[in-house]
C-alpha cells in the first residue's frame, strides 16, 4: 500500500512538472481566422526557385524581350568600383542603361544576394565578388554614412528615400547587417557596420524618444515632417540593426541605444506599422527579453503587425480571406486598398523576424507555425505559372518572367481600368504607374520582389505530411548565440500525425521539446519520425546525446548552449 501511495505521488509530481513546463500558446485574432488547410494547397519549393532566380537573373548573356535584367553601372559612387545593377522590375524604363547605369535599389541587389546566399550560395565567389558591390550603397559621398536604397541622391527621386519615406533609408540598413553576418571576412564591412550602428545611435539620441517624422537626416542629424506619413516603426529597424551591432562588437552603447529605440516603439499608442519594419520590432523584443531579462511587449508588436489597425498607412498588416475559392491568407499588405492589396516582398520579409522570434517566445509557435503555412501556400500565387491565368493581369506574357519573376502584387480589385471585369484575386503590379507612358505593362514583374525569395528558401522544408512544414528557425536568427539544430512544426490536421524531422545524421542526438519543456526522445539518428498532436507545435532541437543539462536564471542549457530560452514558464 505504501509503495503504491509512493507512486502515485510520484506520478503526480512528474504531471504537474510537466504541466508547469508546457508553454500555453498565443492565441492571435488574425491568425485565429486564417484557414487550417488554405485551398487550393500547395506548397512549392522556394529553396530552388531561389537558385533558379540567381542563375537566370545574374546571367549576363540572358536572350529574351526585357533580359538580361543585369547591367553594369560604372559611375563609381561611394567606392571606385563597378557595380552590378537589378532592374527592379521587368522594363523598367529608368533603369539600365538610362540615367547613366546609375539607378538601381538596393532592396533589390541586397534582396538578391542575401537571398541566394541564404540557400547556400556564395555571392563572393562567382564570376564576380557581388557581395564587394554592395559597398557602392554607403552613402559616405552625401555625409549620410548609412546604407540607401541608392549610391546617390543624383537618382533618388526615381525611386524612394533620401529623406522622402523613413523605411526606405532604414530597411537596406537591416540587409546589409544580415549580409554582414553571413560574410563577416568581407574587406570594409567592419567599419561600415560599425559606422551605421554609430549613427544610428547618434540618431537615437537626437530624437530622444519621439520617432514621430516621415524621415531622419543622417547628414544634418535632424528628424523631418513631410506629407508622408510619420513613421514611428523606424524605432524597430534602429533596434534591429544596434542590437546586432550589440552582439557583433559588443559595445555597450549600442544595447543601450537597441533599448531606447525600443522603448520609444512602446510607448507609441496607435498602431505604427508601415511597411516591413514592424515584424522586426516584434523579434528584437522577444530576443532582448529573453537574453536581457527585459520587459518588453512583444505580445503590441506582434499584433501591431498582423491585425491590419495601422493609423497613418491605413489597414497595413496581414490579409486573410477566400476571394472567389482562391485562399491569400497569409499575405503582407493593404488589408482595405480596393478590398486588398498583398505584395510579395512583404510577404517573403515577414518571415525573416517572425520565424526565428519563436527561438525567444515559444507562446508564438503555434499561432507563427500556422501563419507560415497560409503565408508559404498562398505566396505562389503571385508566379503566373501557379496562378490561374483567369486571375492574372497579363497570363499572355508570363514568358518573359523565365519561371522565376512574379507578379509584384495580388489585389481584390485591380487598380487599372482594363482590367476591371477580371476576377480578383488578380495578380498585377504598380509597375506601370511610376513611369507612366513609359513603363512598359510587363512591369507589372517585380524583380526586386522576387529576389527575396531565399528567405522563404532558407526556412520552408516541406515533410512527408502534406499540410505540416518544417520552420528552421536559425535560417534567419543573424548574430545569435551558438545554438544546436531548431525546427518549428505545426500539425494544421484535426488528427495527430508522425511526422518525419529533419535527418539526424549519424550522430546520436535527443530531442527536446521547448512547447512541452521535455526530451521527447532519446539517442536517435538518420530519420526519425515523431507524433505531433493535433492543431498544436512542437519547437524541437537536436541535442547531442549525452549533453550536461542545466538551468540558470529562466533558460535551460546543454553543454553550455541554451535549449530553452523559456523554461521558466
Amino acid at each position: 500500500m505504501k509503495v503504491r501511495t509512493i507512486c502515485l505521488i510520484w506520478i503526480c509530481l512528474t504531471w504537474a512538472t510537466i504541466n508547469k513546463a508546457q508553454v500555453i500558446q498565443q492565441s492571435l485574432p488574425k491568425i485565429d481566422s486564417m484557414p487550417d488547410c488554405p485551398q487550393p494547397f500547395g506548397i512549392i519549393d522556394f529553396r530552388q526557385l531561389a537558385k533558379d532566380f540567381d542563375k537566370k537573373v545574374y546571367d549576363f548573356n540572358a536572350t529574351g524581350d526585357y533580359w538580361p535584367l543585369v547591367w553594369w553601372d560604372s559611375s563609381g559612387k561611394n567606392f571606385n568600383q563597378p557595380v552590378v545593377g537589378i532592374y527592379t522590375a521587368i522594363g523598367d524604363a529608368r533603369q539600365g542603361t538610362n540615367n547613366r547605369g546609375m539607378f538601381h535599389e538596393s532592396l533589390g541587389s541586397m534582396g538578391a544576394i542575401l537571398g541566394a546566399s541564404l540557400v547556400g550560395i556564395d555571392k563572393s565567389k562567382q564570376t564576380y565578388n557581388y557581395v564587394a558591390m554592395l559597398k557602392n550603397y554607403f552613402n559616405r559621398e552625401t555625409g549620410w554614412n548609412i546604407m540607401m536604397n541608392n549610391t546617390c541622391p543624383e537618382v533618388a527621386l526615381l525611386g524612394g528615400g533620401y529623406g522622402r519615406d523613413w523605411w526606405y533609408d532604414v530597411y537596406p540598413n537591416l540587409l546589409f547587417y544580415a549580409i554582414y553576418d553571413l560574410y563577416p571576412n568581407e574587406k570594409d564591412f567592419d567599419w561600415i557596420a560599425r559606422t551605421i550602428a554609430d549613427q544610428f545611435y547618434r540618431a537615437d539620441s537626437v530624437l530622444k524618444g519621439n520617432y514621430n517624422y516621415t524621415y531622419f537626416n543622417y547628414g544634418t542629424l535632424q528628424p523631418h515632417t513631410t506629407e508622408i506619413c510619420i513613421q514611428p516603426d523606424a524605432a524597430a529597424g534602429h533596434a534591429w540593426v544596434l542590437y546586432m551591432a550589440y552582439k557583433k562588437f559588443g559595445d555597450e552603447k549600442y544595447l543601450k541605444g537597441a533599448l531606447s529605440a525600443l522603448k520609444a516603439l512602446q510607448a507609441v499608442k496607435e498602431n505604427p506599422n508601415y511597411e516591413v519594419l514592424m515584424p522586426f520590432g516584434a523579434y528584437i523584443a522577444a530576443r532582448i527579453n529573453a537574453e536581457q531579462h527585459q520587459q518588453f511587449d512583444t505580445r503590441k508588436f506582434v499584433e501591431w503587425s498582423f491585425d491590419g489597425t495601422a493609423v497613418c498607412r491605413e489597414g497595413w498588416g496581414a490579409l486573410h480571406g477566400r476571394w472567389n475559392g482562391i485562399d491569400i491568407s497569409g499575405t503582407f499588405g493593404s488589408t482595405v486598398d480596393r478590398g486588398g492589396y498583398a505584395f510579395l516582398m512583404n510577404t517573403y520579409d515577414a518571415a525573416w523576424p517572425l520565424v526565428p522570434m519563436v527561438r525567444y517566445d515559444v507562446s508564438y509557435a503555434k499561432a507563427i507555425g500556422k501563419w507560415m503555412l497560409n503565408a508559404a501556400n498562398a505566396a505562389k500565387l503571385f508566379y503566373p505559372q501557379y496562378m490561374p491565368k483567369a486571375f492574372q493581369a497579363l497570363p499572355h506574357k508570363a514568358e518573359v518572367t523565365k519561371g522565376v519573376i512574379a507578379y509584384e502584387g495580388i489585389i481584390r480589385k485591380s487598380s487599372y481600368p482594363e482590367y476591371a471585369d477580371k476576377p480578383g484575386p488578380l495578380a498585377q503590379g504598380d509597375g506601370p504607374l511610376w513611369v507612366p507612358d513609359k513603363n512598359p505593362d510587363v512591369s507589372q514583374f517585380s524583380v526586386y520582389g522576387s529576389s527575396h525569395v531565399g528567405i522563404f528558401g532558407s526556412i520552408i522544408r516541406r515533410t512527408n505530411v502534406e499540410g505540416i512544414l518544417e520552420l528552421d528557425l536559425l535560417a534567419t536568427d543573424f548574430f545569435r548565440d551558438k545554438a544546436y539544430p531548431s525546427y518549428l512544426y505545426y500539425n494544421s490536421h484535426s488528427k495527430a500525425k508522425k511526422v518525419q524531422i529533419h535527418n539526424a545524421g549519424t550522430h546520436k542526438i535527443d530531442l527536446y521539446d521547448c512547447v512541452s519543456g521535455q526530451f521527447i526522445a532519446r539517442n536517435i539518428k538518420g530519420k526519425k519520425k515523431i507524433s505531433i498532436p493535433a492543431k498544436e507545435a512542437m519547437v524541437l532541437v537536436q541535442v547531442p546525446s549525452g549533453a550536461s543539462i542545466t538551468k540558470q536564471n529562466g533558460k535551460l542549457y546543454a553543454d553550455g548552449i541554451v535549449i530553452n530560452y523559456n523554461a521558466s514558464r
